[in-house]
Parts: C-alpha cells; sequence; structure tokens
C-alpha cells in the first residue's frame, strides 16, 4: 500500500515514515501544501494522509482542491486542533476521518486499515469515463450508444480502479492488490487474465474506451474522445 505523508514537523514525519514502513507500507513524504497537491495530482497512492497546518497550503485547502480535481483517494486529516468546527471542516473540505494529536501509533495503523478497507469511493455508486458509466452498486456498465452488459466481482473492481484514476498508468503491483486484496497471494498474471475479461466488456458495449496495455510496465484506461 502505499500511501503520501504530507507533515511540516520534521521529527513527526520521520516517526511516522519509520511507523508505516515498519508496517510494510510504502511512504512519500512531503513537507508542504503546494508539494502535497502537485504529488496527489501527479502520482498514485492508497491513503493519503494530511497535516491541517502547513505551509503554503493548509490540509484543508489540499483536500478541496484534490476532491475538485476530481481524486478520489482515501485522505485522512492530522492536525493538533480538536475542536468540533476543526473536524466538520476537515470532512466537509473532502477528508474521510479525521485524527487529533497526540495519538497513539496502534490508532493511526487502524484508521489506515480502515480506509484501506473502504476500497475505491464512487460518486453515488456511479463513474463516468468518456461514453462509458460504471453503476458499481448494481455491477453494470453502459455506453452512451444505450449497450449495457452485466459485470462480474473482479472486473467491476478493475474497470472502477481504472476509471477512478483515469489518465494515470497502473502496474500490475498496483492492481493486484487492489483487487484481489492486500494479504492475497494471487498471481500477477490474474491481472492479465481478467484484464482480457474486462476488455471484452468494453467491446461488447461498443465504447470508444479502451484498456491499453504498456508492455512491462502497466495499463491505463484511454479514450478517443476525451480530452
Amino acid at each position: 500500500m502505499k500511501i503520501l505523508l504530507a507533515e511540516d514537523e520534521k521529527r513527526m514525519r520521520r516517526a511516522l515514515c519509520e511507523l508505516m514502513r515498519q508496517e510494510g507500507y510504502e511512504v512519500e513524504p512531503v513537507d508542504n501544501g503546494e508539494d502535497a497537491l502537485a504529488y496527489i495530482k501527479d502520482g498514485i497512492y492508497d491513503i493519503i494522509v494530511l497535516d491541517v497546518m502547513m505551509p503554503g497550503m493548509n490540509g484543508f485547502d489540499v483536500a478541496r482542491n484534490a476532491r475538485k480535481a476530481g481524486i478520489l483517494t482515501p485522505i485522512l486529516m492530522l492536525t493538533a486542533k480538536g475542536d468540533l468546527d476543526d473536524k466538520v471542516e476537515g470532512l466537509d473540505s473532502g477528508a474521510d476521518d479525521y485524527l487529533t494529536k497526540p495519538f497513539m501509533a496502534k490508532e493511526l495503523l487502524a484508521r489506515l486499515r480502515a480506509l484501506a478497507r473502504r476500497g475505491l469511493p464512487t460518486n453515488d455508486g456511479q463513474l463516468t469515463f468518456g461514453d462509458l458509466t460504471l453503476d458499481a452498486k448494481n455491477a453494470s456498465l453502459k455506453c452512451d450508444n444505450g449497450k449495457s452488459v452485466r459485470l462480474g466481482d473482479k472486473e467491476l473492481k478493475i474497470i472502477e480502479y481504472l476509471m477512478t484514476n483515469r489518465g494515470q498508468l497502473l502496474s500490475r503491483e498496483q492492481i493486484a492488490p487492489k483487487i484481489w486484496g492486500y494479504e492475497s497471494d494471487a498471481e500477477y498474471n490474474n491481472v492479465e487474465v481478467y484484464m482480457s475479461f474486462a476488455r471484452k466488456k468494453l467491446a461488447f458495449v461498443e465504447s470508444a474506451c479502451e484498456i491499453k496495455a504498456h508492455r512491462g510496465i502497466g495499463y491505463e484506461l484511454r479514450c478517443r474522445d476525451v480530452q
């Protein structure tokens, strides 16, 4: 699991990085809000951890801008502020959870595990990209031409992940744990098999979108009608 950690206090940042890495997480640390937002827009993360009081841009504004950019990655806010109004502002800005300093290490790790278990968020059960609409609640994929198809569980998760990370190149190492879980021993060739199934569903509805494979690197969902 890959985590972006935005924390300006050096000692706290080092301690959190060490804690998360001991748990087997890959951590990318930044020390200010502007860098955090740039990393969020350019990278792919499973969870974003934001301190509120940071130079350049505070955590609330980082979260708001990330959500405006269509980034749905779960966000955990870390802050010394414990007032109810601050918690409300954090959640209203787009955060999924809120943890007030000081906190116990095991509580932070539990919050991270809980966010990871939530999986990919969707907008009221639907995602759109190009001529496609994915209805996650009903496990169906519909094209603007009126054709639709039911999706199997793994096909749904793959297409949902690709649509959520539109325009991003996703490696098999990123895709496999998202589809089969972080504790699964699923082989990477399973990704190729289910990508093939997902491609067939796109072909069935005659979508202008396609799953493009980049040999030895990964996959991306692209559509010739998308700017």
